[in-house]
């Protein structure tokens, strides 16, 4: 199975599992009426890069093309608390700074395979952290327009529901 392909089964099955603060985003509610982090351009940029590895560009466009950091920023300052906001900022710092130990250079900087390796290490090093960034970058994704259409199998005004409708081979899943 390819990535892509088990993304958007991830995103079909995330409605029951998503965090609150991340639905909430979603919805566009506000939670979070304190006091919240201040976001950098570069940490934007290094959050566009690194959604980017976890959807890439492919025969659809990948998390960056979709704008998902913005995504990212909005709901990490609407939805979650500040204690929250500051752990997953310096996860964010600490992946640039274990790019710049292990490989002399900013996150950003970094060609494919490098990112990925970075990426992958991420997954046991700081998996909260992964966790809460794969949750946020899939959502902010599969409820954008690039997600949505061209991502997923759109229907602006559909019909009836059917809860069990089988899928022609090769079909993409439906995003409603």
């Amino acid at each position: 199975m390819k990535r892509r392909e088990a993304l958007q089964q991830a995103a079909l099955m995330m409605g029951g599992i998503l965090s609150a603060p991340t639905l909430a985003g979603a919805m566009g509610r506000v939670l979070n009426t304190g006091p919240s982090v201040t976001v950098t351009a570069e940490q934007e940029a290094l959050l566009a890069e690194v959604a980017d590895v976890i959807i890439p560009t492919t025969s659809t466009p990948g998390a960056k093309a979709a704008g998902v950091e913005k995504f990212i920023v909005r709901v990490m300052r609407d939805c979650y608390p500040k204690a929250d906001q500051d752990t997953f900022y310096a996860g964010l710092t600490k992946l640039d700074a274990d790019s710049k130990t292990k490989f002399g250079k900013s996150f950003t900087a970094l060609d494919t395979a490098q990112k990925n390796e970075l990426v992958k290490e991420l997954t046991t090093s700081n998996k909260p952290f992964f966790l809460r960034l794969k949750e946020l970058t899939t959502t902010g994704y599969f409820t954008s327009e690039i997600g949505a259409t061209k991502a997923l199998e759109y229907l602006p005004v559909p019909g009836q529901f059917n809860g069990c409708m089988p899928l022609k081979p090769g079909q993409k899943a439906w995003a409603l």
